[in-house]
């Protein structure tokens, strides 16, 4: 299988339970609640994406042809940051993100084994209307208002807040198992309101913990 990604380089994790650690990010191109294109924005299905992820002319970026060749980029991207080639093993081993658009419409088996065979701990950030193949160390669903979420169970449930049509107690009622739920402020020019809200939520919800994005407050990729 050919692999397109929109790009792929190292950086810190920005968002959620694993911010702050060190990472490979892998975004794939594509996904199937938004074209990507702004003149099809006002149709979709997930009207507030701020990601990029049409083409392949990123930096890393490119069409991949097969699952080791992107798993060897990928660990050459971490062994030129980090002074030594990716080594699976510790509470905070080396570690390839996988994102979109949506990963799972290209993320499979194949390429999961050889991210393992090169060292890393596999991680995916997911709408969770795909089903996922064996294998992910951490699962991150982000579920998106209008989407039919298949994918119920997992490490980490991101919800950006607020979504009308999503609202955060239908998330930790039965049927829904994930060790961590954050609430992500939605940015845009409503994000000191939304932050405000989502602080006020978690409050009096304390099973949600805030989500900030870091790597916007930070500057990084």
């Amino acid at each position: 299988m050919a692999y397109r990604v929109k790009e792929m380089f190292p950086t810190l994790q920005g968002e959620g339970i694993n911010a702050g650690r060190a990472a490979v990010f892998c975004r794939f191109t594509g996904c199937n609640l938004w074209t990507g294109r702004e003149d099809q924005r006002a149709e979709a299905v997930c009207r507030f994406c701020d990601t990029d992820f049409v083409g392949t002319d990123g930096p890393g970026g490119g069409v991949f042809d097969g699952a080791a060749a992107l798993a060897a980029a990928a660990a050459g991207i971490w062994e030129a940051s980090a002074g030594s080639p990716p080594m699976r093993g510790g509470p905070l081993g080396p570690l390839i993100v996988f994102t979109g658009g949506e990963p799972m419409l290209q993320l499979d088996p194949e390429l999961i084994g050889a991210c393992h065979d090169a060292g890393f701990e596999v991680a995916v950030e997911t709408n969770g209307t795909i089903g996922l193949p064996d294998g992910i160390d951490w699962v991150c669903v982000s579920p998106k208002a209008g989407s039919e979420v298949v994918v119920r169970s997992g490490d980490e449930l991101k919800l950006v807040y607020p979504q009308p049509g999503a609202d955060p107690a239908g998330f930790t009622a039965e049927g829904w198992d994930f060790e961590h739920f954050v609430l992500q402020p939605m940015d845009g020019p409503d994000l000191r309101v939304n932050t405000e809200a989502a602080i006020r939520y978690c409050l009096a919800n304390p099973r949600w913990r805030l989500g900030i994005q870091t790597h916007k407050v930070l500057r990084i990729p």
